[in-house]
């Protein structure tokens, strides 16, 4: 049996949360259930009794706000947990056209994808503004480049992972989980691709960032500490060889008056230039450690992976058991 598991992270959507659900698919070609999972991100509106009400099959609550990275990385051990082999994420406001499900699990279903994103079709979605597009466009660009993958919308949140590929991802930025997520499933060779998806108008204001300017400030941060990590040597590498190079200049200008006659009054040109030179040997040094302690993180994403697939089949031996709701590994969860 293949189950599909629908995650929906929430702040504060009691009052919109309904709709998404209605807006479901009941049914996929391919998918034999599909269930539910709410991840109450610390709301103070009653969103988890209102996921309840309507007979939302999982639950995980947050006792305060952690922020949508979190609410996404909850959400993705919980679905593992409850044996999900699909799981499709979306928002709670209703952007995203609930039918268009199936075009998101279909490539996944085929075997063609571990990992598919939903292209809202920036460039031409009347529901975006002229300068939202030309944004959004910059940086799928960017991050296709650090991801080495081929995707057009990096930042829409409806996408779906095979349960393989969820096993892999780890969300360690407190921001969003959109840019992190591509550049570590990039860097860990998994198949993404894209399939075009319908949006609708959404009224209510992001509660992910204040301002645009803090937007860019924030997924750049994202998206530079995402290649670092998996890039170290390079990062320091290139860091390196630019101090070492700046710090040419001074050198050669010390040399140049001194092969003149008058190098005892350009000494600090000499200083400058051999501080840069020696920054620049230590931050390529620093580089080769960070690269040795990122091989010993690929070690522990391995165990971090097989971890997660030894749980999942505890789950699912204890679901075979029939506990009790009361104690159901997969009804409720407090986080």
């Amino acid at each position: 049996m293949t189950k599909l598991i629908i995650q929906i992270p929430c702040f504060n959507e009691a009052e919109s949360l309904p709709a998404t659900l209605i807006a479901l698919p009941r049914a996929i070609p391919g998918i034999d259930s599909i269930e539910v999972l709410v991840i109450d991100d610390g709301s103070a509106d009653g969103t988890a009794e209102v996921a309840r009400r309507w007979g939302v099959s999982h639950i995980v609550s947050h006792r305060r706000n952690r922020g949508l990275a979190a609410a996404f990385q909850s959400g993705i051990d919980a679905a593992l947990a409850a044996g999900a082999d699909i799981i499709v994420n979306t928002d709670a406001d209703g952007q995203y056209v609930g039918a268009d499900i199936a075009l998101l699990v279909a490539p996944i279903l085929a075997g063609h994808a571990d990992i598919v994103v939903g292209d809202r079709g920036v460039a031409d979605n009347a529901h975006f503004g002229p300068f939202k597009r030309k944004l959004q466009r910059l940086g799928s660009a960017v991050v296709r480049g650090l991801s080495r993958s081929d995707i057009t919308d990096a930042v829409s949140g409806f996408r779906a992972l095979s349960r393989a590929a969820a096993r892999q991802i780890t969300i360690t930025t407190e921001f969003s989980y959109t840019t992190d997520m591509l550049i570590q499933a990039g860097r860990r060779r998994l198949k993404i691709t894209s399939v075009p998806i319908r949006t609708n108008r959404t009224e209510r204001p992001s509660r992910l960032f204040k301002s645009i300017p803090q937007f860019i400030a924030r997924t750049l941060v994202t998206m530079a500490r995402a290649y670092a990590t998996y890039n170290p040597l390079r990062v320091f590498a290139a860091a390196g060889a630019a101090c070492a190079l700046v710090g040419v200049a001074p050198i050669v200008r010390f040399i140049w008056f001194w092969a003149n006659g008058s190098g005892s009054g350009h000494l600090q040109s000499l200083v400058i230039g051999g501080a840069l030179l020696v920054l620049g040997v230590l931050t390529a040094m620093m580089g080769v450690l960070a690269d040795l302690i990122g091989t010993n993180r690929k070690l522990i994403e391995i165990s971090l992976t097989k971890l997660r697939a030894i749980e999942s089949r505890i789950d699912e031996v204890a679901s075979g058991q029939q506990l009790p709701a009361a104690v159901s590994p997969s009804r409720a969860r407090r986080a």
